[in-house]
């Protein structure tokens, strides 16, 4: 899961450091991962992975490395926040799987589609956003190369940012728990999708 305690992300419309929300999703999707027999080792709950590189390092020997956020949009743009919605997942070309952490990625944002979730397209965007290339447009996927998450990770790595919490509206959905079940349920689906496959194709 991403941020911790020092340094929690993000405050939401509602006065809510991102870290809270990040936790909560990330204990769902622990849950809804388990009920698939999954293993699940989360990392940074307790607030206390101040270095990026710990966190990939003592995710050795997991198949996936999954990391936990909530979105926002630049400080210029925080008074139209309420016109920005949406997931986006993003990907590292210099992690050591990248065709793996694709895959990840495009079953997780299928998955989310599939559960009536829409993806963002502001990070895309060459004016407002910050001009990341779309490596999978219609499931939300991003290519992110300097990532430190996804560089460090020794395993294949997808960062989720679940919707935007600046904005009002989403806000109030990802504090939902019906919604963040439904967000919770949809990733661990789009896990033990790319996980089986590639299983499969070893």
């Amino acid at each position: 899961m991403g941020h911790y305690a020092a340094e929690p992300g993000v405050i939401s419309a509602s006065g809510v450091a991102e870290f809270e929300y990040n936790r909560a999703l990330a204990l769902e999707v622990r849950t809804e991962l388990e009920k698939l027999q999954i293993k699940v080792r989360l990392i940074g709950e307790r607030g206390d992975y101040a270095v990026l590189h710990h966190r990939t390092r003592d995710a050795k020997g997991a198949d996936l490395f999954l990391s936990i956020h909530h979105d926002s949009v630049k400080e210029r743009l925080r008074p139209e926040a309420d016109g920005f919605s949406g997931f986006s997942l993003f990907v590292s070309r210099l992690n050591p799987f990248p065709a793996r952490s694709l895959a990840c990625a495009s079953s997780i944002g299928a998955s989310m589609r599939a559960s009536g979730f829409a993806p963002s397209r502001y990070h895309a965007d060459q004016v407002l956003g910050e001009s990341r290339p779309f490596a999978d447009e219609a499931n939300g996927v991003h290519y992110y190369e300097n990532l430190a998450v996804a560089r460090s990770a020794a395993m294949a790595s997808v960062l989720v940012e679940a919707g935007v919490i600046v904005n009002r509206d989403e806000d109030r959905r990802m504090r939902d728990p019906a919604v963040r079940g439904r967000i919770a349920a949809a990733i661990a689906g789009g896990v033990r999708e790319c996980l089986t496959r590639g299983k499969a194709l070893q």
